[in-house]
């Protein structure tokens, strides 16, 4: 069992006979009534995302995930590909498992896939990525008080907002946290 003080993001739980991972945590203190727990959870099983409070006293069952190195190898439709770095078994997970996760999939990337049982339930991405810019429009200084931005496509379809000195064609590193633009590598 999990108390609310062990919780963070990205914790495994079980709910009601769910399996949920938390995507964020919040401690409330009332006025007058006692603390609760506002959790934002994702099914991993369906991809859904809701809100629950809960009493700062209940106790969470915690889900033993395991994770696998693979390599992404290619999507095809709404299925991605991956190889498995000890076995060498092609593991195949649906986008509804991936979720946003896909935004940031380029073809040999290294990562983590976790597992529930024999069950894939999500990947582990690496802190930042590296992505290319395929188009971005042309940055004009002198409008702005303090540095401007503006938004960019990488190679992967995904839209970070970047200064206005990145160019198509640049590489950027992306944290896949909260998909927000780091540095021009």
């Amino acid at each position: 069992m999990i108390t609310v003080g062990e919780l963070r993001r990205g914790v495994g739980i079980e709910l009601d006979g769910h399996i949920y991972s938390i995507m964020e945590y919040q401690h409330i203190k009332m006025g007058r009534g006692g603390a609760q727990v506002r959790l934002k959870l994702r099914d991993l099983r369906s991809g859904a995302i809701f809100d629950r409070t809960f009493p700062a006293s209940e106790k969470f069952a915690r889900i033993r995930v395991e994770r696998r190195p693979v390599q992404f190898t290619y999507r095809e439709g709404d299925l991605f590909h991956f190889m498995d770095q000890e076995t060498f078994e092609d593991r195949v997970v649906p986008l509804q498992i991936l979720g946003e996760s896909v935004s940031y999939l380029k073809d040999g990337m290294e990562l983590e896939l976790a597992y529930f049982g024999e069950e894939p339930i999500g990947v582990e991405l690496p802190l930042n990525v590296e992505m290319r810019v395929v188009q971005t429009d042309p940055g004009f200084r002198g409008d702005t008080a303090t540095g401007g931005t503006k938004p960019a496509t990488t190679e992967t379809g995904l839209v970070v907002q970047v200064p206005l000195f990145v160019v198509t064609g640049d590489v950027i590193r992306v944290d896949t946290r909260d998909g927000s633009y780091l540095e021009r590598v």
